[in-house]
């Protein structure tokens, strides 16, 4: 039986332990992100009133936790060297994970990344898949090296991409996957040798957390517009201009239609409902994205009166 430590936060870090325990591997000890977000003072009051998912998880199966605050920290390497496990499992981690931390368990330290690697390294792959138009994403279960997601690929597996996907539906289904992949990733660890597979750097891509743009673009074809919309939900919302103000669409009532209006100029107003609280916009191609429920920013309570106020003023310009 596999001793496995596992180390994250969210939904991809519960589901590698549910991974885990479906494999019958013994999961001796869990580093939760609440340890590295929070003060020790701050975390045990979140623990007593408002505890996280993650550690109502922890305390459901009755999982060991280990007591530090960085995965590279004297304790945490205590503790790995006390525990001696055969694999730590990542599962959504910020930090640079150092050698003598990720090359001490006998497999080695193995990071679950929501991607097909080498595509889409870095952070929030979900994102860039959606806005880039992608039609296939996927879950890789790598070895842990020097630098962010270069490791030896041990385990991939796709996942498609939806035309109606938002980055929170993406990452649902990557992170059950993500369990499916760590059930047959320990289960040939037991009983297979298995050969790394050296990621091709040609083929690398990589964006940083400040790749995320929020002010959507009309200039843009509606496809790309409508996929940035979704691509953000839920760690962010997009806005546009209207006017001094600004509003924000709803990723879940957003629809590409035909243009059969007068308007042709990219970034036109055709139409607005009141009804449904809708902006339809020209695009680039000279299709039209509506943007239904939509809010202002900030001040979500007058967006009805504001946009009456916007309507009233294009009927004025006609």
């Amino acid at each position: 039986m596999l001793k496995v430590i596992i180390v994250g936060y969210g939904e991809m870090f519960t589901n590698l332990i549910a991974g885990t325990l479906d494999a019958g591997c013994e999961i001796v000890g869990v580093l939760r992100g609440d340890r590295r977000n929070y003060s020790p003072f701050i975390r045990r009051i979140r623990d007593s009133i408002i505890p996280s998912l993650d550690y109502a998880y922890i305390k459901s199966y009755n999982l060991p936790e280990i007591k530090a605050r960085s995965i590279n920290s004297k304790e945490f390497k205590d503790a790995v060297l006390k525990l001696n496990p055969d694999v730590i499992l990542i599962g959504s981690w910020s930090e640079k994970i150092k050698k003598e931390i990720f090359s001490i368990p006998r497999f080695g330290t193995i990071n679950a990344h929501p991607s097909l690697l080498p595509l889409h390294r870095g952070p929030n792959p979900y994102y860039q898949v959606i806005k880039h138009g992608e039609d296939l994403s996927g879950i890789s279960l790598h070895l842990v090296d020097e630098n962010y997601d270069s490791g030896a690929i041990l385990f991939q597996r796709g996942v498609e991409v939806l035309p109606d996907d938002t980055g929170e539906s993406l990452k649902k289904r990557t992170v059950l996957v993500a369990r499916g992949a760590v059930f047959e990733l320990l289960n040939k660890l037991q009983d297979d040798v298995i050969i790394p597979l050296t990621q091709i750097e040609e083929r690398a891509t990589y964006y940083s957390s400040k790749d995320m743009e929020i002010m959507l673009d009309f200039r843009k074809p509606a496809d790309e517009v409508y996929a940035h919309i979704r691509a953000i939900h839920p760690w962010g919302k997009t806005y546009f201009a209207a006017g001094k103000d600004f509003l924000y669409p709803n990723p879940y009532k957003t629809y590409i239609l035909d243009n059969n209006t007068p308007f042709h100029k990219p970034g036109s107003i055709a139409e607005i409902s009141l009804q449904t609280a809708s902006v339809t916009v020209v695009c680039g191609d000279n299709r039209l994205i509506k943007l239904e429920d939509v809010k202002l920013y900030k001040k979500e309570l007058f967006t009805k009166t504001f946009l009456k106020k916007l309507k009233n003023k294009m009927l004025k310009q006609k």
